[in-house]
């Protein structure tokens, strides 16, 4: 499925430019349910692109779905002529599971696009053997680049975070230079959290035997008083 990958290394970080091709059909008649068949319903349109109700195979699509996510970008096949997509919406089935409908962007060859790129966190925090845990509160970045720049992923390293006072902002992020970053620059992305104060064990009172020796031999006592 995979016809293309190029590896960018930048800064120690890993960028990854991919084209999958996905197996598609165009869909005669739109108001036909055709998810009975495997098939998922979708739609191509785009600033330069009429939309095309189109299907494609539901196994097929989920794979997809699940190995180029929505920074990959798609070409799309078996229509008129090949299309490049990028996958701008799925909404999925809530009763049965799987995807239940698809929107893909067209993009234009030689224009810029703007869209989001998934956080990748790689390495360990030297803080955390100190007892610290790590909060990775952004998971995804928006930017702008040409197709042909497009990361599918960009790596955090967290081994930059020595001390509780570390933190790694959107700024901190190193793109290749054709890649903008339209996510505010003062965005938190990673930082260390407090350490969890162990909460003290509670002391349990020791039981005194004697007095349960006396208790129960006492109510042995009122039985038989009681029987006589």
């Amino acid at each position: 499925m995979l016809s293309r990958l190029e590896d960018l290394h930048d800064c120690g970080m890993l960028y990854a430019y991919m084209i999958t091709n996905l197996e598609v059909t165009k869909r005669e008649d739109a108001t036909k349910d055709i998810r009975a068949e495997g098939k998922v319903p979708g739609v191509v349109y785009g600033p330069k692109q009429e939309p095309i109700s189109i299907a494609i195979d539901k196994v097929i699509f989920e794979k997809t779905l699940q190995s180029a996510g929505e920074s990959t970008i798609i070409t799309l096949k078996g229509l008129d002529e090949d299309i490049e997509v990028l996958i701008q919406d799925v909404a999925f089935d809530t009763i049965k599971g799987g995807a239940s409908h698809v929107d893909l962007y067209a993009i234009e060859r030689g224009k810029d696009i703007t869209t989001n790129v998934a956080l990748h966190f790689i390495g360990e925090a030297p803080v955390e053997k100190s007892g610290y845990t790590i909060n990775k509160v952004l998971h995804e970045v928006e930017v702008t680049c040409r197709p042909s720049a497009l990361p599918s992923h960009i790596d955090i390293d967290l081994s930059v975070l020595k001390d509780e006072d570390s933190s790694i902002l959107v700024s901190d992020i190193v793109l290749p230079k054709d890649v903008t970053i339209e996510t505010e620059p003062d965005t938190m992305v990673a930082n260390v959290a407090a350490m969890k104060e162990e909460e003290p064990e509670e002391e349990v009172e020791a039981v005194d035997m004697s007095a349960i020796e006396v208790e129960a031999k006492g109510k042995e006592e009122s039985e038989e008083e009681d029987k006589e």
